[in-house]
């Protein structure tokens, strides 16, 4: 394979299993846990807003996460998701130390590291975003 093909290669894969995760955890809120369940479970860990924090942030990884998955606006769902990983690192999970089995910030911060390497570098060519913005003299062109 050229460097051409594995750059478009790992961009996919990257978005696209990032993408998964994310969507996955916002059904999850909607679904498993409701967002009553969500919204109790933000307050006991001291989020701000708890009760407008859980439907935003559920929202959020789930139409996120599936616009990862299809390369669409993916620099923006992407910075998004981000910036809601590093809440969470900060806001819930830091003081728990690194490992996820004692509540700790492993998965939110390869989420967040994830998601800003995927807004870093866009979509890719398999996505919807090369097929919308990325015409080669499109202003748009850096969305993809």
């Amino acid at each position: 394979m050229n460097q051409s093909t594995l750059t478009t290669s790992a961009r996919t894969i990257l978005r696209i299993v990032a993408g998964f995760l994310f969507a996955a955890h916002g059904w999850q809120k909607f679904n498993e846990f409701t967002i009553a369940g969500t919204q109790a479970a933000f307050a006991q860990m001291g989020v701000p807003a708890a009760s407008v924090a859980a439907p935003v942030i559920a929202t959020l990884e789930l139409v996120g996460g599936v616009a990862l998955i299809l390369g669409v606006l993916t620099r923006v769902f992407a910075a998004l998701l981000a910036v809601n990983m590093l809440g969470a690192l900060f806001l819930v999970h830091a003081p728990a130390g690194i490992y996820a089995e004692t509540g700790g910030y492993e998965l939110v911060l390869i989420l967040a590291a994830a998601a800003l390497a995927v807004a870093l570098v866009g979509a890719g060519k398999v996505s919807v975003d090369k097929v919308l913005f990325g015409r080669g003299g499109s202003r748009l062109s850096v969305r993809a």
